[in-house]
């Protein structure tokens, strides 16, 4: 993961800024990054990401497979772009919350004499909770969507490589409240809407595929159709398809 991540080609083309995260890299893929797209994706992970988050999840998309953030010395390092602002105490990451429902937050360097580093959290009462520092071949896995926190800065030891992966729920039938909010400005957004775009289209064939089959079984059984149980789930595809195309900005 670390030879995929420091190499040529991801340096080039996947290093982004915003005024929300000054430096990360996304979106390598599996063509730049063939081992740690096939690592995210094996039934091995996903079975224990899924053990820890309660329910099946697998990959937001590939695009999110994944954000890595670089430090030295406290010092954010090779991804950074020219004419950038040196770093000015601020955490990694300003509060927030994330696009996808869960996120696994993987420690790639040996944390050795390190200090802080720490996952943030923010409790419902407004406390501050912080997950344990983390360790070197550890992992993190929260509901960022719904959980306002941040990365603290880390210092002391040599390097802090961080790698960010977000996932959704497998079923296309599971609540899914995923938006680009935070990704649009620091993706290649053509990569980003035609894989959104991709996977949001294959829920609603799912979705309907089911209903169908369901239709067709309660018509061989001779049951009256339900007006109201069909124009509730007509409804929910509606709003879902809908929330898909506010996402895709111009």
């Amino acid at each position: 993961m670390r030879a995929e991540i420091l190499s040529e080609p991801v340096l080039r083309d996947c290093r982004y800024t915003s005024a929300f995260v000054k430096n990360t890299i996304r979106g390598m893929g599996p063509a730049r990054a063939p081992f740690t797209c096939d690592a995210w994706n094996s039934p091995e992970v996903l079975a224990k990401i899924s053990e820890v988050a309660g329910i099946d999840l697998i990959p937001a998309m590939d695009y999110e497979i994944a954000a890595i953030n670089i430090s030295v010395n406290g010092q954010t390092v090779a991804i950074k772009k020219d004419n950038a602002p040196d770093d000015d105490g601020l955490p990694v990451f300003a509060w927030h919350h994330d696009s996808y429902p869960f996120v696994c937050v993987a420690m790639l360097s040996d944390c050795t004499g390190m200090t802080g580093g720490e996952t943030a959290l923010k409790t419902a009462s407004g406390e501050i909770m912080k997950v344990r520092g983390p360790a070197m071949g550890t992992a993190v896995v929260m509901q960022g969507r719904y959980i306002e926190h941040q990365a603290l800065k880390a210092l002391g030891g040599r390097e802090r490589i961080s790698m960010i992966t977000s996932f959704r729920p497998k079923s296309p039938f599971v609540k899914n409240e995923s938006v680009l909010t935070g990704v649009r400005p620091i993706s290649n957004v053509s990569e980003l809407y035609t894989q959104y775009t991709g996977y949001r289209i294959e829920t609603l064939q799912e979705r309907f595929r089911a209903f169908q089959k369901q239709e067709l079984r309660r018509d061989q059984a001779n049951r009256p159709f339900d007006p109201a149980a069909a124009k509730k789930f007509l409804t929910e595809q509606k709003e879902f398809l809908e929330s898909t195309i506010a996402e895709l900005l111009e």
